[in-house]
């Protein structure tokens, strides 16, 4: 199995999720990551972080517009492990729930459910309205891994990095990624 996977970072509250998964895929020996931020992202980045734009995109060994559909991502032939979308914002979710397929980010998603990879839509919203768990609902039905933004308390976490940590090891987790980023179940 190809060890490339596909972070997505769209414009929701929480980005700090997607910077810590690349952040730990960056230290994941053999693991190569493909990095797409759409703008609203970017904008979140210089809002709700201390890094810059640059900063995120040399944490990634590939970096692509949302609108570069000629990137390898954007084919089914160029094979990966998985997606992650983190945050997954309603907009981008409504886009993969529906195969829009408009941006980078929505048609790599199509790419790892037509070729049944595994595709994690970490999902940040509250709260949630009908048309967001129908969305939410067809993409699972499609084969989306539907991870709400909803961290543990039973590690006892006592930071913000903590509760992000948690977050991006379920991620890790649900792509078969080796990481110790937090405290499992009753370790």
């Amino acid at each position: 199995m190809n060890n490339e996977i596909i972070v997505a970072i769209s414009g929701a509250s929480g980005v700090q999720y997607g910077i810590r998964l690349l952040e730990t895929l960056k230290g994941t020996k053999g693991i190569k990551t493909h990095l797409v931020m759409s703008d609203s992202a970017k904008q979140l980045i210089e809002i709700e972080t201390n890094y810059s734009v640059n900063d995120v995109e040399k944490l990634a060994d590939h970096v692509y517009r949302d609108d570069d559909f000629t990137a390898p991502v954007a084919s089914g032939s160029h094979r990966s492990k998985g997606m992650v979308v983190a945050p997954c914002s309603m907009k981008t979710l409504a886009s993969i729930a529906v195969g829009m397929s408009d941006t980078l980010i929505s048609r790599a998603a199509d790419v790892c459910l037509k070729e049944k990879r595994p595709l994690v839509l970490m999902v940040r919203e509250t709260p949630l309205n009908m048309i967001h768990i129908e969305n939410m609902g067809r993409a699972s039905r499609a084969g989306a891994i539907i991870l709400p933004a909803s961290p543990a308390f039973y590690p006892k976490p006592t930071s913000i990095d903590d509760l992000i940590d948690f977050m991006a090891g379920r991620a890790l987790d649900l792509l078969g990624v080796e990481h110790n980023l937090y405290k499992r179940w009753r370790e």
